[in-house]
């Protein structure tokens, strides 16, 4: 019944549940829904009822609905929760609940920690001491763990005993007596493996893992590198300490995108819908201030060009043209590049053939621009040596574009700067400076044929 239902009705029918107090209509609604589903649900309804609604979610359904909403709601559900708050924040992702945790007060995070078992109160706590973004952050200690002497059905019987436990089932970590890690098994090697066969026999010995102050869009790398579920997390002794797993890496990957989206677009930080306008301004400033005073160079190149301005006014015609065509160019390819870092291990070899390729691509779009734009000079303005300067410009300017878009960034990277950094606008200004100069060159240069 409730697969036939729209979300409207769904939520309808989960307010009537409510208003009559018929739990047991209620668990057979929301036992159906996934926590998101229930997340946008309770979101979607009247204040009145919001209480209502937690009073019913079983306790391990109100930890997945905090790990689902946002800071100011997750805050709103746990001021309402009650006696059931240190219950909830015990069923609560690790990480998810540190993350939570760091937005708040030290004595609201005290409190809060107060509330909890003792044993899982001390893992938040170590996990808040580790540095924002790195894997300690992300990681969470609800794992399952075998030793190598183990039986092939021993572990799977662990495995089931710790199913309500684990946030995944899809690894088993082997330890030693000092809980190095030494191996791993799939699931899928234990499906396959004889019960009476020793773990020792069938697990991997060579464990990719991470070490706990890595950065968060490094680990992601190397899930994504070998498509993984899951990695663990170790300290310098090799120690396993905990794993990522892969939906922590997907919000990482949408949080890393978006930071390098504003970098790209010169905003610095995030602004939404609902920034301020004073804010969101006084975000954009700092970079449209430089790129302002840079943007006044390009001024005093037609200034020293002016006379020859003065003698071919036809050159005016395109110069918005040469411009524009140069900073979208330079921008298309810092995009290319600025992804390629995130996903390739950049060396000598890497930089050189990517230099290369690039000069191919701008003297590929140069070329067929340059001759497109020669023609229709000529045909507009009755004048083939306007039309060769114009096309020449062009085919130069979309050529150094596409270098100066591809170079900038990974010299950035070189120096440990984040390549986002070199933002359209500040490539766009760059060739802005570049084009012009070459232009107003050339045309010089073809200035008594052009008169």
């Amino acid at each position: 019944m409730i697969q036939q239902m729209t979300e409207n009705q769904i939520t309808h029918h989960i307010i009537q549940t409510i208003t009559e107090n018929n739990k047991s209509e209620f668990e057979t609604i929301v036992d159906e829904l996934q926590p998101y589903d229930i997340a946008q649900i309770y979101e979607s309804l009247p204040e009145e009822h919001r209480t209502g609604f937690l009073l019913l979610l079983k306790v391990d359904l109100l930890a997945d609905l905090l790990e689902e909403l946002e800071k100011e709601e997750q805050l709103e559900v746990l001021n309402k929760l009650g006696m059931n708050t240190g219950k909830v924040l015990d069923l609560m992702d690790n990480d998810d609940l540190a993350s939570l945790l760091n937005e708040l007060s030290p004595e609201h995070i005290e409190h809060l920690l107060g509330e909890m078992k003792k044993e899982e109160s001390l893992i938040v706590q170590n996990l808040m001491n580790y540095p924002d973004e790195t894997a300690g952050r992300l990681m969470t200690n609800r794992f399952v763990w075998i030793r190598d002497y183990y039986t092939t059905r021993e572990a799977v019987d662990k495995l089931k005993s710790f199913a309500d436990f684990a946030e995944t089932l899809s690894y088993l970590y082997v330890v030693d007596q000092k809980r190095k890690l030494v191996g791993v098994v799939s699931y899928r090697d234990l499906l396959i493996a004889e019960p009476q066969d020793k773990i020792r026999d069938i697990m991997y010995e060579r464990v990719i893992s991470v070490t706990v102050d890595q950065d968060q869009e490094e680990v992601a790398q190397t899930i994504q590198k070998y498509d993984f579920l899951a990695i663990p997390v170790v300290n310098e002794n090799h120690v396993l300490l905990g794993i990522v797993t892969i939906d922590d890496m997907i919000d990482v990957v949408l949080q890393e995108a978006d930071e390098d989206i504003q970098k790209l677009s010169a905003t610095g930080k995030a602004i939404d819908f609902d920034t301020k306008a004073t804010v969101a301004a006084y975000r954009r400033l700092p970079w449209l201030i430089l790129l302002l005073f840079i943007g006044i160079v390009s001024g005093s190149i037609i200034s020293n060009f002016e006379d020859v301005l003065t003698k071919v006014v036809a050159l005016s015609f395109f110069m918005p043209m040469i411009s524009g065509m140069t900073g979208n160019t330079g921008t298309q390819s810092l995009a290319v590049v600025v992804r390629g870092l995130i996903s390739n291990t950049i060396d000598k070899k890497v930089v050189t053939n990517l230099i290369i390729r690039e000069l191919m691509v701008g003297l590929i779009i140069g070329i067929t621009c340059g001759v497109l734009i020669t023609l229709i000079a000529f045909f507009w303005q009755g004048d083939i040596m306007l039309g060769l300067v114009v096309g020449l410009s062009l085919i130069c300017t979309l050529v150094i574009g596409t270098l100066s878009g591809t170079i900038i960034p990974i010299i950035l990277y070189k120096l440990k700067i984040d390549p986002a950094v070199a933002s359209g606008p500040l490539i766009t200004t760059l060739n802005d400076i570049f084009s012009l100069f070459i232009y107003f060159g050339i045309a010089q240069a073809f200035l008594t044929h052009l008169m």
